[in-house]
């Protein structure tokens, strides 16, 4: 994809990423698309979905947004990144 979406192409786009974050909620809610985890086997058809639809920037873009929201909810919770004695 060198241009940039048609409206048609970013609803395609943006319904695959909400499949697929509702596969991870679903299957693997603390899994990271950016940790370097294994991708849940219940959701990799989503994911090739996911990165077919979408430029590959915005992939990168809502990855790293999914890790923000997931970290920031630990946060929310009483996680402190700085708690040397607090599991990740």
């Amino acid at each position: 994809m060198s241009e940039f979406p048609t409206k048609e192409e970013r609803t395609q786009c943006w319904n695959n990423k909400d499949r697929y974050w509702e596969c991870l909620d679903k299957n693997a809610p603390t899994h990271s698309t950016t940790g370097g985890d294994a991708e849940p086997k219940a959701c990799l058809e989503l994911r090739k979905a996911f990165e077919k639809s979408c430029p590959g920037q915005w992939v990168k873009h809502f990855d790293r947004k999914r890790s923000y929201e997931l970290f920031k909810r630990r946060m929310e919770s009483g996680y402190d990144p700085l708690d040397k004695s607090a599991k990740s």
